[in-house]
């Protein structure tokens, strides 16, 4: 994993994230910022419910998706109105762009589950436009 973030300059992490290690790690590579996922302890302070920032001009939103039941690109779409949203919770890797906005689910670093190979997403914005990509992971 530490490969696939090599030079990044921040962390989104979209839920799910197990032990406070995981982010203690991932702060070797970059600072992190991490949604609460279903599985996540309520209480701990260092996850938030949402992110919502600006980067680089571009509107960006974190939550773990759950908060929408099944989330759907659509749903996620009618429900925040960030260029680039970012979520969780299905663990299934995506990447897609409706009408200029960019929904992105990175898939799941951790163990493999649901049949899916881990993988993490890149998101880089340049001049005010963004642009993402899966990365696997080996498993």
């Amino acid at each position: 994993m530490h490969d696939a973030l090599a030079g990044v300059s921040l962390i989104l992490h979209a839920g799910d994230v197990g032990s406070d290690e995981i982010l203690d790690e991932l702060g070797r590579i970059a600072p992190v910022m991490a949604v609460r996922g279903n599985t996540d302890a309520p209480g701990r302070p260092r996850l938030e419910a949402a992110i919502d920032r600006t980067i680089g001009g571009v509107r960006v939103h974190v939550s773990h998706g759950h908060e929408l039941g099944s989330p759907t690109t659509e749903k996620l779409l009618a429900a925040y109105d960030a260029d680039v949203i970012v979520y969780g919770h299905t663990h299934r890797q995506l990447v897609a762009r409706e009408g200029g906005r960019l929904v992105v689910n990175p898939g799941a670093a951790g163990p493999r589950r649901f049949d899916l190979l881990p993988s993490v997403a890149r998101l880089t914005i340049v001049g005010g436009a963004a642009e993402a990509v899966v990365i696997p992971l080996p498993p």
